[in-house]
């Protein structure tokens, strides 16, 4: 009987010992998402979950609309442009813009931008947008009022507030809301977008693996992105003529005109004013960036442009987070040496 219950002793350790040797340890991936990674380090959920009970949401169909400003609904038939003016991505990126996303920095965000050819813009890029928690953040109160303060903690109204007051479009169905949302899921941030290193990575799988402290990990991961996108409001120069600038960057300055401007200027892409590459261009650019009128760059850049007569569309402005004082000095820069060129 006790040669029996060493036997079943032994065999019970056996098995306790094989699983244990057998379980494999979970890792973290650089393609998980980070709300998945997140999850399962026992975080709460995202606050905004895509409602899929609304007939014909679809990603397809959300990304229709931020490319395009149009889909068709789930009856097939070719719902009505968002917008006449614009479409998301005028003012947003769909991919990665920064190289590092704990930070807001534009000369960064600039450099990043030519390395991977994408356009220099005042939105912040719709890629890992469901990852944030806060919208319209700092002083876009002192552009909208109170449209903000419904926007600021809801995905939902900060896409109708982008759609009807930034777009000057109609507002959206809910089945389209959900729509975009659904595709923004499908752009959401993955754990290599994270720039976490090797000894970070080791942290947060002990954690998953039980080995460490969860919160901790869970802290660490969202310190290596922003949850909102900060925004600060800041004046143009009140002295425009005969500015000397100390070692301008031109290339820069050049880099600015094409990924910024020319993005929806070029042959009156997104605007009434077109611009180019010739010389006339930028003594037109140059000659007026004195004035204090909607057709001086300071203007345009810092405050925006406000409705055109008979035309709702409007030029949003760059924040100082999205294009600072030194780059604005470079753009004017290149701009002045075409113009003499």
């Amino acid at each position: 009987m006790i040669k029996n219950l060493y036997t079943l002793l032994i065999i019970v350790c056996i098995i306790i010992l094989n699983a244990a040797f057998d379980s494999n340890p979970k890792s973290v991936k650089l393609d998980q998402t980070v709300n998945g990674l997140l999850l399962e380090l026992g975080d709460s959920d995202l606050p905004h979950p895509i409602d899929r009970s609304i007939e014909g949401v679809s990603s397809k169909r959300g990304e229709e609309i931020i490319k395009y400003g149009f889909t068709e609904n789930h009856k097939g038939n070719k719902v009505k442009k968002q917008s006449k003016h614009f479409v998301c991505t005028s003012c947003h990126n769909l991919v990665k813009e920064d190289p590092d996303l704990s930070v807001s920095d534009p000369e960064a965000r600039l450099r990043y931008s030519i390395e991977n050819d994408l356009p220099f813009l005042q939105g912040t890029t719709l890629y890992g947008a469901v990852n944030r928690t806060s919208f319209y953040n700092d002083d876009y109160y002192k552009k909208y009022g109170d449209l903000v303060f419904d926007a600021r903690n809801d995905i939902r109204n900060a896409i109708q507030l982008c759609a009807t007051e930034c777009a000057q479009g109609r507002a959206l169905d809910d089945w389209e809301i959900e729509s975009i949302l659904s595709y923004m899921y499908d752009i959401d941030l993955k754990v290599g977008d994270l720039n976490m290193s090797a000894v970070e990575r080791d942290l947060v799988e002990d954690a998953i693996n039980g080995t460490s402290s969860k919160e901790e990990a869970i802290e660490l991961v969202k310190s290596k992105y922003l949850a909102g996108s900060p925004a600060t409001f800041i004046n143009p120069p009140i002295e425009r003529k005969n500015l000397i600038f100390e070692s301008p960057d031109l290339q820069m300055g050049k880099m600015l005109y094409e990924r910024s401007c020319l993005h929806c200027h070029e042959e009156g892409k997104y605007s009434y004013l077109t611009l180019d590459d010739t010389k006339m261009t930028f003594q037109y650019l140059s000659r007026k960036a004195n004035g204090f009128k909607r057709n001086s760059m300071y203007q345009v850049i810092r405050y925006g442009v406000p409705s055109y007569v008979m035309k709702k569309s409007y030029m949003p402005h760059y924040t100082a987070e999205k294009m600072n004082e030194e780059q604005l000095n470079n753009l004017r820069a290149y701009i002045d040496y075409r113009a003499k060129k």
